[in-house]
């Protein structure tokens, strides 16, 4: 499967103007979803899961690896939801909502936002959040729960993993901006991951397995995480986390 571009997204994406009749016949639910995710295997990964529509009743009608792509396929394909990626090259997932603000805001034929992340960081949670996206789910989830969270968000509820939840509902409830971490705004944010996941006491091959990249490139953030953060070895930043509730 090759990586999508413009011209093929919108090429074999099925029709926008609404019309596609429900799969398996009148009265089952349907949902037209776009996954934009910067890992092929990923979202291959969630289409064979919960793209097979006579089941699920849910129909893949794009695919995005980048803010640029994701924006041009949402538009080409108009879905009633899309599973976004926090962390995309362009400028993000918060990018592609600022860039698909009037398509939420339609009143006929609304385009909702449910994030589909590695990150449960409290900051990328209330991001996306307060960029538009109806509900935020790691990417833990099983894919019955996916389905029902994809329904219920083209239903127009809010919809959070667990402990995901009550980091949207402290930061709305309060009126005062988070302070500002200067150490941590060293950081990318897939140095943020790979911190996160260090700390909770992930070997490096399970974290490569779990973001999909190389043990190499795990051990380069590690290097460049320890390096910036002044930090000697994995224990230390561990404590360094944890300190901070990032863990």
């Amino acid at each position: 499967m090759s990586e999508p571009t413009e011209a093929n997204a919108a090429a074999e994406a099925a029709p926008a103007d609404g019309t596609a009749e429900p799969a398996g016949g009148a009265g089952r639910r349907h949902v037209r979803v776009v996954l934009v995710d910067d890992h092929r295997m990923f979202r291959t990964g969630v289409q064979a899961e919960i793209g097979q529509t006579e089941q699920t009743g849910v129909e893949v009608v794009g695919e995005a690896a980048d803010v640029d792509q994701a924006v041009t396929v949402i538009t080409a394909t108009r879905p009633e939801v899309v599973l976004l990626d926090v962390h995309l090259p362009g400028g993000g997932g918060i990018e592609v909502l600022r860039r698909c603000t009037s398509l939420m805001g339609d009143p006929e034929r609304p385009v909702r936002f449910l994030a589909l992340s590695v990150s449960d960081a409290a900051e990328d949670v209330i991001g996306v959040i307060r960029a538009g996206a109806r509900g935020y789910v790691t990417k833990t989830i099983t894919g019955a729960d996916l389905v029902d969270s994809i329904f219920r968000v083209q239903e127009n509820d809010a919809v959070f993993s667990p402990r995901l939840a009550g980091f949207v509902l402290d930061a709305f409830a309060s009126t005062d901006a988070p302070p500002v971490d200067e150490d941590l705004d060293r950081l990318t944010q897939r140095e943020r991951e790979v911190l996160r996941l260090i700390a909770r006491g992930y070997a490096y091959k399970e974290i490569a397995k779990l973001l999909f990249i190389s043990v190499k490139t795990v051990e380069s953030h590690v290097s460049a995480v320890l390096r910036k953060l002044q930090l000697s070895n994995r224990h230390e930043l561990t404590r360094w986390a944890t300190a901070r509730r990032l863990v």
